[in-house]
């Protein structure tokens, strides 16, 4: 179990530890759900779906994390997050986040009229785009903290967080957007005091070039490298990956690995990956 061993290597001793997870995938799936039955059933809006993600992927992790933990007095608990973004966030300006399934052009327009939902042209097809607002603040916090200082593993952050916006006092209400996974999960980390922040994803490193017949992995980055690296990386992938890590260790003072499953052991000795570093 790739998940088992990876958290064995990052905590060997079973201290506590906060995982984040995506759902891309998932919410693509009940996209296509809704979509065969719109007739029938009016569709949910986005923070709703991240939700339902939260609940069935948590339970899904919390699940398979704890048959298989080496600490078994350790308790694994999938938690609610919502994560607060700003309502005049220029994300919303400008929907550029691709989610669900590809679409004709008529049935896009088509789609756009009904739902009045912003719909973008690209090589497969048409798809829904939506805005991707900076997360500002972790609702549950207070209660990751508790959890984590009393030795528990918590399922927190997943799908980027619920987007909310604040209304007055302590009213919070729901927001058509998703929010960066990595970002939401540097910014726990910083809130959280963490030692460490490792961001697994699907390559071994961050590359220079990559792609390219020049492509090259880059075991360091400091800040001002990282800086001047972002923009040149791919937006939806690998360039929220670094500004995540690199937001981490300008705030902490504490490294920030980029790197995969396979290459996990050697990344954290310094054999693989890419360490950002204050």
């Amino acid at each position: 179990m790739a998940l088992a061993a990876a958290l064995r290597l990052v905590n060997p001793s079973g201290e506590g530890l906060v995982l984040v997870h995506g759902n891309g995938p998932q919410v693509g799936m009940i996209l296509l759900r809704i979509e065969a039955t719109q007739d029938r059933i009016p569709p949910e809006p986005l923070d709703v779906l991240v939700a339902e993600t939260q609940g069935s992927i948590g339970y899904l992790l919390a699940r398979t994390i704890r048959s298989a933990s080496a600490h078994p007095n350790q308790d694994v608990a999938a938690v609610m997050t919502q994560v607060v973004v700003d309502g005049s966030d220029p994300a919303f300006a400008q929907p550029a986040k691709p989610v669900g399934p590809f679409y004709g052009e008529e049935e896009a327009l088509r789609l756009r009229e009904i739902h009045g939902w912003d719909l973008a042209p690209g090589a497969g097809g048409w798809r829904r785009v939506v805005p991707s607002p900076r997360p500002l603040e972790v609702v549950e916090i207070g209660l990751v903290r508790e959890a984590v200082a009393e030795g528990h593993l918590v399922i927190a952050g997943g799908g980027g967080g619920i987007p909310v916006r604040r209304g007055r006092g302590r009213e919070l209400f729901g927001v058509e957007a998703v929010v960066d996974k990595d970002l939401t999960a540097s910014l726990m980390a910083v809130a959280l005091g963490a030692e460490r922040l490792v961001i697994l994803t699907e390559v071994d490193a961050v590359y220079r070039d990559f792609g390219g017949i020049r492509a090259e992995p880059i075991p360091h980055l400091r800040p001002e490298d990282a800086r001047g690296l972002i923009d040149l990386l791919p937006p939806g992938s690998m360039g929220p990956k670094v500004e995540a890590a690199l937001s981490f260790a300008e705030a902490t003072g504490m490294g920030a690995l980029i790197t995969d499953v396979d290459h996990l052991g050697a990344a954290l000795v310094g054999r693989a990956g890419t360490w950002i570093l204050p």
